[in-house]
């Protein structure tokens, strides 16, 4: 039986180009588990193995490896920075145990780092920070530090100083020990020597070193005591209390390096055996009822237990499908029965992997704490439950994000309808922010993804991996409709044919919601006028006409409805006359509540030089964007704003345009905003023309 206090259940996380792949590479070389590191910029990294991860030098989705260092198991799972793959970062941290954050010497705290690091605290992930690129132009250790505490709220604990700056970068000084590591030029992570602390570092050292272990010994009061009173903690007593303070949340430790240069990666995997948790030091996961919600019981983390894993992630591969499971409790064998407890049906065990990015070692067995793949399961998608069958039980489950872009497919040829449909059911298997959908009228496919390069490389999927020619139609925004005006109105339902008839009145008032409420139904009857049985029916009535607006046919957001009187028959009344009524009384009362299209807002974070900060912001308002901050750095200026997604479209190709090729944006779904007029009418237009034409 394996030690469960020798597992680290990591991710990588970061910004894109921050080096997260370039981190794991060099962590896998360290640990013995390749021979040769590949470079990103060469399309050779190991968890980069899709075409087009390494035609584009980006992470796409996260890839798993194994690997030992001290005597300590790591799962490692390497994960994308690019913001239209956050739900690849999300899932990856729901069955991580802890995470290391990576962040660039001289970009530091980039916006998708923001996202990545509120997805962690929501998840509960103890982390370490590496700041990494020391040697980059413009680098600076406190610097990020410094934005690591204003930026994210978090709390930096500084572990070691870096010697030299930039280009003259060669090592750095351990705060624990005092002893400083410097590195020669051949790039090989093992030759380094260990020297005298620098006679310039040497009050800055102590300096930190102090703030160091007033911090640490925090998390113990006889320790903190001692300290006080001029009695210095041994390093094993500092190590202990970090560890402490680094699972409760309470600081991260940071270090920093070049990975690219193979400096200061040891320091890395020796703090994520001494202060990120192992499985059982971490929260158990809780389960949940039918309905998703908490039930009181976890699912903890021993092998004595019974079974309970989670599917977190689906990948289809020249082998068959791959099931990625994080197991929580109990023991998997090969050719066991379990209990998938999202669908109800069993299935056996065939064949269980350990992965290494896309290699793969055959298992027989795997226990609470592990991370493992098992090929060829049929029913399961991400986020169901694996359980023993006579010990049903449901793991909290994931939520995604919705799509907020689509873009309309069909194949060049007639042989293709056939080959796309089987490919399409395996990518969205594979990936829960991708939808697609059917236009029955026009027998279109419309793909709907979280933004343009995330479509784009579906389209490219599709194409190389599965041979499937696309006609590509340009990108549609997701519009919705919402009310702006209270009414208050009646609706009967009433329909005799011989026989018993059919009755149903409803009085109620519909009023603009909250934003990003969705639908909300209440009721306020009294007296049984309406009997109570009968409100499921209202409210599934409303509830089900919100698929569709008075104006555009677009989906309804954030709208209230208080049932308060109406009336019913003995013999005539029943559930569906008055979901009838419920729908009647939507299309009545919709257009007297001032409708209104609304558009998706994004979250625009722009990074460019400082000589074309005028020409980006101008850019951005003529774009209808809304300039909320703007921050110079050391290499350039970061521009916030908000901006209509429909305004977005293609934005790239100006942005390099404007920037001689230097600038970069990310974006994320912020909120919905009222359309102007005009754009609403244009909106209008074309949903009314599109129905004739059909």
């Amino acid at each position: 039986m394996t030690d469960l206090s020798h597992y680290r259940n990591i991710g990588i996380f970061a910004h894109v180009d921050a080096g997260k792949t370039t981190t794991t590479e060099r962590i896998l070389k360290l640990t013995g588990k390749i021979h040769k590191t590949g470079e990103v910029h060469d399309g050779a990294a190991t968890t980069d193995f899709m075409e087009q991860e390494q035609e584009r030098g980006i992470t796409i989705q996260s890839a798993a490896t194994t690997c030992y260092w001290r005597d300590h198991r790591f799962n490692i799972i390497d994960t994308p920075g690019h913001v239209d793959f956050t739900v690849e970062v999300y899932r990856s941290l729901k069955v991580l145990d802890g995470g290391v954050g990576v962040f660039c010497g001289s970009g530091g705290v980039e916006p998708q780092s923001e996202t990545n690091w509120r997805y962690a605290n929501e998840s509960e992930v103890a982390r370490i920070i590496f700041v990494n690129k020391l040697d980059r132009m413009g680098a600076d250790f406190l610097r990020v530090a410094g934005q690591v505490k204003d930026v994210l709220g978090a709390n930096p604990l500084i572990m070691c100083l870096p010697i030299g700056i930039e280009e003259d970068f060669i090592g750095l000084v351990d705060l624990l020990t005092r002893k400083a590591y410097v590195w020669d030029d051949s790039g090989l992570p093992e030759n380094f020597e260990i020297v005298d602390i620098p006679a310039d570092m040497v009050d800055d050292v102590e300096m930190y070193r102090e703030q160091m272990i007033e911090t640490a010994v925090e998390q113990d009061d006889d320790l903190l005591m001692a300290y006080m009173e001029g009695e210095e903690p041994s390093i094993d007593e500092i190590k202990r209390c970090i560890r402490k303070g680094t699972i409760a949340l309470d600081f991260f430790p940071t270090y920093c390096g070049s990975a690219f240069k193979n400096k200061g990666v040891q320091m890395v995997l020796d703090a994520v055996v001494d202060f990120l948790p192992c499985p059982t030091d971490v929260k158990p996961q809780p389960l949940t009822d039918e309905d998703g919600e908490e039930n009181g019981e976890f699912a903890l983390v021993s092998t004595s237990e019974q079974l309970k894993a989670l599917a977190f992630k689906i990948m289809d591969d020249r082998f068959g499908a791959l099931t990625f499971v994080r197991i929580y409790s109990g023991v998997l064998n090969k050719g066991d029965t379990i209990l998938n407890s999202y669908t109800g049906k069993t299935e056996r065990i065939g064949r269980m992997v350990e992965m290494h990015a896309d290699d793969r070692n055959e298992i027989d067995r795997a226990q609470a704490g592990d991370i493992i793949a098992i090929v060829g399961m049929k029913n399961v998608q991400t986020g169901h439950t694996l359980c023993d069958p006579k010990h049903p039980v449901t793991l909290e489950p994931m939520i995604f994000p919705e799509p907020v872009i689509s873009i309309a497919v069909k194949p060049k040829d007639k042989g293709g309808s056939e080959k796309m449909g089987v490919a399409i059911g395996k990518m969205i298997a594979e990936d829960p922010s991708f939808r697609v959908e059917t236009d029955e009228d026009s027998g279109e496919t419309i793909l709907k993804g979280m933004g343009e390069l995330h479509l784009d490389i579906k389209v490219d999927i599709l194409n190389r991996t599965y041979g499937v020619d696309l006609i590509v139609g340009q990108p549609q925004v997701a519009y919705r409709e919402t009310i702006t005006t209270p009414c208050e109105d009646s609706y009967t339902h009433k329909k005799q044919s011989g026989g018993s008839g059919q009755f149903g009145k409803i009085d109620y008032r519909i009023k603009p919601g909250e934003p990003g409420t969705g639908f909300v139904f209440t009721s306020s009857v009294v007296g049984g006028n309406v009997p109570k049985e009968f409100f499921p029916a209202i409210e599934k009535g409303f509830k089900g006409m919100m698929q569709e607006g008075p104006l555009a046919g677009y989906p309804v957001l954030d709208v209230e409805v208080e049932l308060y009187d109406g009336g019913f028959h003995a013999v005539d009344s029943s559930a569906v006359a008055f979901e009838i009524a419920a729908k009647g009384a939507f299309r009545q009362s919709m257009p007297k509540s001032g409708p209104q299209i609304i558009e998706p807002i994004m979250k625009v974070d722009v990074y460019t030089p400082e000589d074309h900060v005028g020409d980006v912001i101008g850019d951005l308002n003529r774009r209808r964007g809304m300039i909320k901050d703007q921050e110079a750095g050391v290499t350039g200026v970061r521009i916030k704003a908000d901006v209509p997604l429909s305004e977005m479209f293609g934005y790239i190709g100006h942005l390099r345009t404007m920037t001689s090729g230097r600038g970069q944006f990310s974006m994320e779904f912020s909120h919905y905003m009222p359309c102007p007029q005009n754009i609403s009418t244009e909106v209008i237009a074309a949903a009314k023309a599109l129905k004739e034409a059909k």
